[in-house]
């Protein structure tokens, strides 16, 4: 049966076993109180699995066994060459299991198993197998100092590292933290979010297959309150970082100072300007424009919500970008030929439809979509929604200000290139953006000018795990992804020598 059929996916979602205890120590454990918590598709509404819920005692005891583990330098002191062979072998066993993660991906998160198959595991594979090459090239220092001295500068892990993930990429993101903490040698606490913990608990189940030693990765299902605040308070974690809201990052950096002044990373939310100049190619910047605003259902901190488009071409430019969102019409998840799935849950649409009221109320005029849609027949009976594209936008409105994280985009006219990076800037976020122009000197003023940690120039969402990945502003501090992680996740330690 071939791979790229709906029968194909649902034969091997049927044969995929869910996961559904914690891990801790190297082997599956039930929370100590025995609580567990419904893991629910988004796409059915139905229940996958019952899932550990694990409280602050199962923290304490993952803390305790992850700091007992680190002091023992089992895998803090090994070689960093040895700590490279464990990890290259991790990436190869979720490579070996590629489909059964991706499925795993998308019962969990609604997404599609085309998306997931091509782009989640692949993605995370690479992050682990990239990271666990570099780090036996990562060199220390020698300062230049007077004669008689000799100073050493090394890199030496921070600790125990508490990494907090989001539910829109649980399984990029998830890659994006350990791969750096643990090729550095530290001992990790992954806290997962309770709406999407089962690749977490697979990916933690390879780690051990692949030589990792027990105790050095514990992953614990469980919600913010009470388990994600214990854990940031907790004094004997060094580190933290996190993916998720602006408002939830302002309280791990509250809890870090009433703690123990835990290093502390954060990327946040976004409110990304994609900006299109007349002198584009407009027909492939509407395609982007699409992809930008409704690919893996607008959850997506660096999606394009807001479409700055140059006034002189303002509605020719929509007209095409409706045409384009006519292909990303809500679809079955384990369909390979649909291009976006389910929204996470019920209270997301909530949210989603609340913006697109308030769109209105505003003077926001409704160009496409902006509906819910009430299930797609059969089992299909959870959350979609239609992609949503609002034209006569201004920028001081609350659908440009504040991050839906829903397919939706609010398109606002510019006049020239000052004008669109005024606007740009015009955010408390500084996380992605795009520019559409074929004038190097248009293109490259607008990237040099917009405040954001990642621009695209006749592209959105570029990069690879080369670079950094992070914003300005409220869309947090620190960097994933390329030697820059490595910083986070490590203390610099001078030597000074007298001879």
């Amino acid at each position: 049966m071939s791979n790229n059929t709906l029968e194909y996916w649902q034969t091997k979602a049927a044969q995929t076993a869910i996961p559904a205890n914690a891990w801790i120590n190297g082997k599956p454990a039930p929370a100590l109180s025995g609580k567990t918590r419904s893991c629910i598709n988004p796409a059915t509404g139905k229940v996958l699995a019952e899932v550990a819920e694990c409280q602050p005692e199962d923290g304490d005891l993952a803390v305790n066994i992850a700091r007992d583990t680190f002091n023992s330098g089992v895998w803090s002191n090994m070689a960093p060459g040895e700590r490279k062979k464990i990890l290259v072998r991790w990436a190869e066993l979720i490579e070996a299991n590629l489909e059964e993660i991706a499925i795993l991906e998308t019962l969990d998160a609604g997404k599609p198993i085309s998306d997931t198959t091509s782009v989640d595991v692949p993605s995370a594979i690479n992050t682990i197998r990239w990271t666990a090459e570099a780090i036996d090239k990562v060199y220390g220092e020698i300062a230049p100092t007077a004669p008689g001295t000799l100073a050493l500068i090394e890199r030496l892990p921070l600790g125990v590292v508490l990494a907090i993930v989001p539910w829109n990429f649980p399984l990029s993101t998830t890659a994006w933290k350990l791969a750096p903490s643990l090729a550095a040698g530290n001992s990790v606490i992954l806290k997962p979010d309770p709406k999407t913990p089962l690749t977490a608990l697979k990916l933690a189940e390879l780690a051990t297959e692949a030589g990792l030693p027990d105790g050095v990765l514990n992953v614990l299902p469980g919600d913010g309150l009470p388990l994600g605040q214990h854990l940031s308070l907790h004094p004997d974690i060094d580190g933290q970082t996190f993916t998720g809201s602006t408002a939830v990052g302002k309280l791990l950096m509250q809890y870090s100072g009433q703690s123990n002044l835990k290093r502390t990373f954060l990327e946040l939310g976004g409110k990304s300007a994609n900006i299109v100049f007349a002198d584009a190619d407009l027909d492939k910047a509407a395609l982007w424009a699409a992809v930008a605003g409704f690919y893996n259902c607008g959850q997506t901190c660096t999606a394009g919500t807001r479409l700055l488009v140059q006034d002189s071409i303002y509605d020719e430019f929509l007209e095409k970008v409706a045409e384009y969102a006519k292909g990303w019409q809500p679809g079955n998840p384990l369909d390979p030929n649909t291009s976006m799935g389910a929204v996470i849950d019920q209270r997301q649409i909530d949210t989603i439809q609340k913006y697109v009221g308030i769109g209105e109320e505003e003077g926001a005029e409704l160009l496409f979509g902006g509906e819910a849609v009430d299930g797609l027949g059969g089992e299909l009976t959870g959350c979609y929604h239609q992609p949503t594209l609002f034209k006569g936008a201004r920028n001081d409105m609350t659908i440009a200000q504040e991050e839906i994280f829903g397919p939706v985009v609010s398109a606002i006219p510019f006049t020239d290139a000052d004008d669109a990076i005024r606007i740009a800037n015009d955010s408390k976020y500084g996380l992605a953006g795009g520019v559409w122009s074929q004038n190097i000197n248009t293109a490259l003023k607008v990237a040099n000018g917009v405040r954001t940690g990642t621009m695209g120039v006749n592209n959105y969402f570029g990069g690879d795990i080369t670079v950094p990945f992070g914003g300005f502003g409220e869309s947090g501090n620190g960097r994933d992804k390329s030697l820059h992680a490595l910083n986070d996740y490590t203390e610099l330690k001078t030597t000074w020598i007298e001879y």
